[in-house]
């Protein structure tokens, strides 16, 4: 189920629940079909790699886990708060996101 969410791809993300509760990070990558989001340095694993062409040494590597988005709440460049995140058609008819608390556009 493909979800409406808020969070894009670059946008200053906190999280507000899990082992990361309170911890700050960009969103580097968006799965929208299963609402999952990577954000750098937050959900960190250890992943046990064999030796390959590519990394010839192998052993453990730490590497960012997916993180539900419901987990994650937007950060507003403008008032550098979290804040639920709007939509709303403009004169032009194109959509834009705006910050329900100061109400200002959130760039894209």
């Amino acid at each position: 189920m493909q979800c409406a969410c808020n969070v894009k791809t670059n946008d200053q993300v906190e999280v507000i629940a899990g082992k990361d509760k309170g911890r700050v990070g960009k969103v580097l990558r968006v799965d929208r079909n299963n609402n999952l989001a990577v954000v750098e340095k937050i959900n960190m694993v250890k992943r046990h790699t064999k030796p390959n062409q590519a990394n010839q040494q192998g052993g453990i590597i730490h590497k960012e886990a997916l993180i539900n988005i419901s987990n994650l709440m937007v950060i507003c460049p403008k008032c550098s708060k979290t804040s639920r995140i709007g939509r709303k058609l403009i004169s032009d008819g194109s959509k834009i996101r705006f910050c329900k608390k100061c109400g200002e556009q959130v760039e894209q």
